[in-house]
């Protein structure tokens, strides 16, 4: 038996035919495609150490941070969830020169199938990675802007006719017929042309740039078989999960026994035998 130890990162992740994933344990990567079909078991030890400043923590805040960073980071703030709140232009960003890094930079508003057709935001350089992690069989980027807060202001508009969120048991299903996003794409700029001409009134036509030539692009992922009942394991409350890897989509690992969000536990000290 094969064992590795370390502490939990979201899993590294490429498109090479179909999704290719490695688990990250500290400075170790193991590859997982090969291990579908096999017995896995994750324990988690008991010990969490904080991503950003490295300090031991009883407990994990925003996937991976102890309470004195969740508290002070840029990235930990509630703009980061909901950039149209962003603050900056307020000079009250907790950390402007990451602001400026992370934020004030080009965003990309996209449409995906994820369990249904979902409107999402991500820097451009974070594609096709977003959509892996939200485990998206469908993506089409449809506009880039100058921000992460005017990302944030048309995706408001958008998710007023389509969700913004990926229900997670229904992507673990399976079940994503294909959808039309161009078709999509068009009806919802006719849908919020008026509030699309606002922005572009309030912060130029140069920052608001529509991408109409673009094809969809198509994910498949390393699945022998999706689960008809989604049953996650909570490594907080039995810190053992074993079972028969089944698939991996998204950040979860599919096992016979049920589903782990990797990414959830990010800092997590585990041990895994194989």
């Amino acid at each position: 038996m094969a064992c590795y130890e370390g502490h939990l990162r979201k899993m590294k992740t490429s498109l090479d035919g179909n999704v290719q994933y490695q688990l990250p344990l500290d400075d170790q990567l193991l590859p997982l495609n090969d291990l579908l079909g096999t017995s896995i078991q994750i324990s988690y030890t008991g010990a969490i150490q904080c991503t950003h400043c490295g300090r031991r923590s009883k407990k994990s805040f925003n996937q991976g941070y102890c309470y004195p960073c969740f508290s002070k980071l840029a990235q930990c703030d509630v703009c980061i969830v909901s950039p149209e709140k962003c603050h900056y232009d307020q000079g009250t960003c907790r950390e402007p020169q990451w602001g400026e890094q992370h934020c004030m930079t080009g965003h990309i508003v996209y449409l995906a199938n994820s369990s249904g057709i979902k409107v999402g935001i991500t820097r451009e350089s974070q594609l096709p990675t977003r959509w892996i992690d939200q485990g998206a069989v469908q993506a089409l980027p449809i506009m880039r802007v100058s921000t992460r807060q005017q990302s944030g202001l048309v995706e408001d508009l958008l998710r007023q006719h389509v969700a913004d969120k990926t229900n997670w048991r229904t992507m673990l299903k399976g079940n994503n017929p294909p959808v039309d996003l161009p078709s999509k794409r068009d009806e919802l700029y006719e849908r919020c042309r008026d509030g699309l001409t606002v922005l572009e009134q309030q912060f130029g036509l140069q920052a608001f740039q529509r991408l109409e030539n673009i094809e969809t692009l198509n994910i498949e992922y390393p699945v022998l078989e999706y689960p008809a009942k989604v049953a996650s394991h909570n490594m907080d409350k039995n810190p053992l999960v074993e079972g028969t890897l089944m698939g991996i989509k998204g950040q979860y690992l599919i096992l016979d026994t049920g589903v782990i969000n990797i990414r959830k536990y990010t800092a997590y000290h585990v041990e895994v035998a194989l």
